[in-house]
């Protein structure tokens, strides 16, 4: 299965857990999966549309991925949201 790596503030609705390993055939299959066995993440990657929101950056094997790319069992999926200051 694929590893999920998620960075704060995402680790935190996580339940404090940085790492998780489920099982889909894509990026948005996982993030659904995510947000499924970690509630208080919902509507916080994937918008009402059913899109990966604009200010979360997807990585597959340190490669910028998006909803339908693939993953498969040993791939690394980071999940990082953008941070922004004035």
């Amino acid at each position: 299965m694929p590893l999920v790596r998620l960075r704060n503030p995402l680790r935190q609705l996580a339940g404090g857990v940085g790492e998780h390993e489920l099982g889909a055939g894509t990026v948005l299959g996982l993030l659904r999966e995510l947000e499924r066995e970690h509630p208080a993440l919902d509507g916080w990657i994937i918008d009402e549309r059913g899109l990966i929101r604009r200010h979360i950056n997807v990585f597959v094997n340190g490669e910028r991925a998006v909803a339908d790319t693939a993953v498969g069992a040993g791939d690394r999926v980071e999940i990082v949201p953008a941070i922004t200051g004035g």
